[in-house]
């Protein structure tokens, strides 16, 4: 890899509707998401590994509903209601307490909420007799291992928001080498944006070595 200092732009992750990549992978989670209604007590869970996608469907959801998009460990400085629906991500971060208080108040004004986490919310480690029965009771839906399809797609899509152009085949390269997950394949195109702007060139199939090799 190339030595000389580079100082790539973050890439923004696009998070609309129509950028999230339908794949037997997500289907489930995705109907449910799409039956608030159906949901028992109100309440839904998405669980997966990182990078599957959980953040996506959270922001699909509140553009539906137009719920309230919170991260676990920000949930203290949520407002009272009213609100139409709240949308919690890495959930299972959050302090015990702000939580239970979060659930219950929602549960008063009528508001659905989606959780997202790595595990199923009864799995989450929390001691707080309240907050635990509440947790065991939530639905949870798990976002499976990702096809080629989805896999393929998913890293196009990496590249392009760093508008970087990567040949098919070394696409095809990374794709055969890479651990089968979103987070890597974020990461792998995070690392060629720094390798191909250290370089001054295009990404090359020995910079995609490179990558893999720091991934593995």
């Amino acid at each position: 890899m190339a030595s000389q200092l580079a100082f790539p732009f973050p890439a923004t992750p696009l998070y609309g509707a129509h950028d999230f990549i339908e794949a037997p992978a997500n289907a489930e989670a995705l109907a449910w998401i799409g039956r608030v209604g159906d949901w028992p007590g109100g309440r839904l869970a998405v669980f997966g590994d990182a990078g599957c996608g959980k953040t996506h469907l959270l922001h699909v959801f509140a553009a539906r509903t137009g719920a309230v998009l919170l991260r676990g460990e920000l949930i203290r400085g949520l407002p009272e209601p009213p609100y139409g629906a709240l949308a919690i991500d890495d959930a299972e971060g959050a302090d015990p307490e702000p939580l239970l208080h979060v659930l219950n108040a929602a549960a008063e004004a009528g508001a659905p909420v989606l959780l997202a986490g790595r595990s199923p919310p009864a799995h989450w480690n929390f001691v707080l007799p309240d907050l635990v029965s509440r947790l065991r009771a939530v639905t949870s839906v798990g976002l499976q291992a990702p096809d080629d399809a989805l896999l393929r797609t998913l890293l196009a899509r990496l590249l392009s928001e760093r508008q970087l152009v990567v040949a098919e085949a070394v696409q095809a390269f990374l794709l055969a080498r890479l651990p089968r997950t979103g987070a890597a394949l974020r990461q792998a195109a995070a690392l060629l944006d720094q390798a191909s702007l250290a370089s001054g060139g295009r990404v090359t199939r020995g910079m995609a070595a490179d990558v893999v090799s720091m991934i593995e």
